[in-house]
């Protein structure tokens, strides 16, 4: 029987900490402070770029300062999606050049294994498993998105992706309809929460100062402003992704754009034996209102995509409850790809924001002039991208201190890219919000009615939206 709306647990920040446990809350700023290094944002970048730093020089005096606790935004709400895909990659091969963007894919590539290295090292039980990524095609059109992303993929240097058809895909996984997918090992499921908790109680144990409930209102140089007290260093990093547009005069920065999940009750080994996914990939499909899943731990689904993609204002949600009518919609996704699953509970449906910038290409920066740096705008692949930017920002501040110099890492093409602010509104939610039903309607119509070329009416969002 389907599960009613009412009978799902909305919100709570998500389903990984319902199934984790919230945090015990560490003590807020106790009032004015100083440091060598303020990371404003206590997620997997700000997180990462503290552990980093406090291993190249034991010495600094590091401090995060979070509004609410450790990984209550992205980073403890995302799809476990650890993978080598970043935002921008082909505008910084039009600004740099081809190779300077193959440098940066390989970065990501080789970052995955760091993730899973770095855990593994620190005893960060985070449910890695490392199935790689597939994505799926289920229409004529879908496919020949596909074949062309896989080409595009290999144009990038990945010489172990791999192209199958209607068969080799059922063999993986038995989605309806499916004609094709492709496939790369550069990438693994894992446990959001379990990640970003192990992150947090290891920075703190080599020493980083950790303050939660803590809001910053106001980034200037040399300077983290919160109601408690202003914390004050040589460098101030904004690690906020999302969030960043509740500080003071960055609501335009970036747009943080709503992406929302469902997980399913635990399936019998019945139900999983006629879905396949044996080898637990993340699971991605070529739709232009994209879905994202993984096969949990403890054998569920959980299922993501957009929902209501954009609040009026640059707001964000309420502990990540979710629309009932996105939780139907995603039950759909479902039960498309899976009809067995049609009587399947949804037990937990959760939301989040992302942070996209107005040309959709991820950054790093440090502006040597004043101290401040950040790093962020991951759209939607944040997970690995956040750890490449963390130890990007962290050669930037040891080049800048004198304590190191220029490395593969400060030389990418990402570092220090520049980028124009959003619209005001009512300008940037109509356009979003546009965007969207424009994608959903092309995917419907490439549905209806079976083409092998993709709807014009989604290269036209696609060109609006500033996405190439």
């Amino acid at each position: 029987m389907s599960s009613s709306a009412s009978s799902v647990v909305n919100g709570g920040i998500s389903f990984w900490y319902a199934d984790d446990g919230l945090p015990a809350v560490r003590e807020p700023l106790p009032g004015d402070a100083s440091a060598d290094v303020v990371i404003v944002g206590g997620g997997y970048t700000g997180l990462w770029t503290a552990y980093y730093l406090k291993k190249a020089a034991p010495f600094l005096r590091i401090t995060v300062l979070e509004q609410k606790f450790c990984g209550y935004g992205a980073s403890g709400r995302n799809g476990g999606w650890l993978y080598n895909g970043i935002a921008g990659r082909d505008r910084y091969a039009r600004l740099h050049g081809r190779e300077a963007a193959v440098r940066l894919q390989k970065a990501m590539n080789d970052t995955v294994a760091e993730v899973i290295a770095v855990a593994e090292a620190e005893g960060i039980d985070a449910d890695v498993h490392r199935g790689g990524v597939l994505e799926v095609a289920t229409t004529p059109a879908q496919l020949a998105r596909l074949k062309a992303f896989h080409a595009h993929e290999l144009s990038y240097g990945e010489k172990d992706r791999e192209l199958y058809g209607a068969r080799e895909t059922a063999e993986r996984i038995r989605i309806a309809d499916a004609v094709g997918a492709t496939w790369t090992p550069h990438g693994a499921r894992l446990h959001p929460v379990k990640l970003v908790k192990g992150l947090a109680a290891t920075v703190e144990a080599l020493g980083v100062t950790l303050h939660e409930s803590t809001p910053v209102t106001e980034i200037r140089p040399r300077h983290a402003v919160t109601p408690y007290g202003t914390v004050r260093a040589p460098y101030v990093l904004r690690c906020t992704e999302g969030f960043t547009a509740s500080l003071k005069g960055q609501r335009r920065t970036w747009l943080p754009m709503n992406s929302s999940m469902i997980a399913t009750e635990p399936l019998t080994e019945e139900q999983w034996a006629a879905i396949g996914w044996a080898g637990r990939e993340t699971l991605g499909d070529m739709a232009h209102a994209y879905m994202y899943a993984q096969r949990t731990a403890d054998g569920r689904i959980a299922l993501g995509g957009r929902g209501v993609p954009y609040r009026f204002g640059s707001r964000t949600d309420n502990d990540g409850r979710t629309q009932a009518a996105t939780v139907e919609a995603l039950r759909e996704i479902l039960t498309r790809l899976f009809p067995s699953l049609a009587g399947v509970r949804i037990e937990h449906a959760w939301s989040g924001v992302l942070g996209v910038p107005r040309d959709w290409c991820a950054t790093v920066t440090l502006d040597r002039s004043t101290g401040l740096g950040w790093a962020g705008g991951y759209v939607g692949s944040g997970v690995a991208t956040a750890n490449l930017a963390a130890r990007t920002l962290r050669d930037l501040v040891q080049r800048d201190s004198g304590q190191g110099g220029r490395t593969g890492l400060t030389d990418l093409p990402w570092v220090d890219h520049k980028v124009r602010k959003w619209e005001p509104e009512p300008l940037r939610w109509l356009g979003v919000q546009g965007m969207y039903a424009a994608y959903r309607t092309a995917d419907r119509r490439e549905r209806l009615r079976p083409g092998t070329g993709s709807s014009r009416l989604a290269k036209a969002a696609d060109r609006i939206a500033g996405r190439h």
